[in-house]
């Protein structure tokens, strides 16, 4: 296990005693409020003991929030955002994972782990329209996008051996690994090399949406944790708005 704070660790588990849990039944709401009584930033550090404990299935797979003002950094331009997301729309030349990955990041700014644990059946069409499943509810996709993600779901992927007796799910962006999706830092890697700068990129969206969402819409359609969805709206509204306003004038 990772040591990062092992008093930290220590901490965690006499709260936990104190109200009479073990760590098969710690729940989202229990993270929850273990980051509301937070008095510093070191309380966040809890999620490296949570991802081992998940890791060993002693507990199910929790989220703790970025620490605050951590993610608040590396913005881009609108002027550079928007073409950005023009050129993973339209250009042939990029592959097709990448325009993909890059246009869903510049659009509604998940994280790049979220995007790799992405599946067709997070992937609704209808007659008219198509919608991704990131958070509660669903968002509508630009048609070009909804066309590159069809087009992932249908490529055939390599399965493992014990598949058969074990069926693996499929994923909109495999990895190396049969049943296994990309790893965090590969997509992160290639979108990189490709020129779309995943954390800039994904900031920028998540800011634009900050400034017209109310933070529960905001954590519902993104998926994002609610403690961070209210510290995005409160960047956003203070300093966020203020920039689009000064490049108006």
């Amino acid at each position: 296990m990772a040591t990062r704070s092992p008093k930290l660790y220590l901490e965690f588990l006499a709260w936990m005693n104190q109200r009479g849990l073990a760590l098969a039944d710690l729940a989202q709401e229990h993270i929850d409020d273990w980051i509301t009584g937070a008095t510093s930033q070191r309380r966040y550090l809890i999620r490296y003991f949570l991802k081992w404990t998940a890791s060993r299935r002693l507990t199910r797979e929790l989220t703790v929030p970025s620490t605050p003002g951590q993610e608040l950094q590396d913005l881009l331009d609108e002027d550079d955002r928007w073409p950005l997301l023009q050129r993973c729309l339209t250009d042939d030349s990029l592959p097709t994972d990448v325009r993909a990955a890059g246009a869903i990041i510049l659009l509604f700014g998940p994280s790049a782990e979220h995007v790799c644990h992405l599946t067709p059946n997070h992937l609704e069409s209808g007659d008219k329209h198509a919608h991704l499943v990131l958070g509660r509810h669903p968002v509508l996709l630009p048609p070009r996008l909804a066309e590159l993600l069809r087009h992932l779901a249908e490529q055939p992927q390599p399965r493992p051996q014990l598949s058969r007796s074990w069926p693996s799910p499929r994923w909109l962006f495999p990895g190396m690994v049969p049943g296994k999706p990309i790893s965090t830092h590969g997509m992160t890697q290639k979108l990189n090399r490709h020129g779309i700068m995943v954390r800039s990129a994904r900031n920028s969206a998540l800011a634009a949406l900050a400034a017209d969402l109310p933070s529960p819409i905001l954590a519902d359609v993104t998926g994002m944790h609610r403690h961070t969805a209210l510290r995005w709206v409160a960047y956003a509204r203070r300093d966020w708005a203020e920039y689009l306003a000064a490049r108006m004038e």
